[in-house]
């Protein structure tokens, strides 16, 4: 099982202040790139939806959203803030064939067991249309450790993610790195990477 209660226990104590750390009332830069590969009225599973502002944006530019998080806490602010219809689901969840045409994966799956990587990227393409779009955010680095809020991550190498995405069948349209500021107060490398199932 890739659900990690200690991460998850975090998570249920603050949705709301993970919802205030990176409100905006636009969509992210990533999102209407992502969302430009998409078909009109798209249908997209937001995996690991958080407090639901990307499954918000997708909505208002037309497409159907299907949040899900792991985290009771953040399907409920998904829910009553946003009026979404976001459901509780880990990643062991997904069971899905050819559902969806694009999966947006915004730094979620950094929070699986590294050994189970593989399997979830292959389920991902598996939920996927043929051509769907599929995009994740990762942290940078090796091994997996815990961050000061107790929160799991399994870090990756930009050419070992690439490879990851290899093996499941998907092609890299575009990969960023960067470093940024996450809920923890540190500043964190990371890769972001949007992909289409081959």
């Amino acid at each position: 099982m890739s659900v990690d209660h200690r991460t998850i226990g975090f998570y249920d104590t603050a949705a709301s202040r993970y919802a205030t750390l990176n409100h905006t009332d636009k969509a992210s830069a990533a999102l209407c790139a992502f969302m430009k590969l998409l078909p009109p009225g798209g249908s997209v599973l937001d995996l690991g939806c958080g407090p639901g502002r990307a499954s918000y944006h997708l909505r208002a530019a037309g497409f159907t959203p299907d949040p899900v998080d792991a985290s009771s806490a953040m399907v409920a602010f998904a829910q009553d803030t946003h009026a979404l219809p976001a459901r509780l689901a880990s990643f062991d969840d997904l069971n899905a064939v050819a559902a969806y045409d694009g999966v947006w994966a915004n730094f979620s799956l950094l929070h699986a067991a590294r050994h189970d990587l593989p399997r979830h990227l292959s389920a991902i393409a598996t939920a996927l249309r043929p051509g769907g779009v599929f995009y994740a955010g990762m942290k940078t680095g090796q091994g997996e450790a815990r961050d000061a809020l107790d929160r799991r991550y399994t870090y990756v190498t930009p050419s070992e993610w690439a490879v990851m995405l290899d093996d499941a069948g998907f092609s890299l349209i575009a990969s960023r790195e960067g470093v940024d500021k996450g809920c923890a107060g540190t500043d964190d490398a990371f890769l972001v990477t949007l992909a289409r199932k081959t």
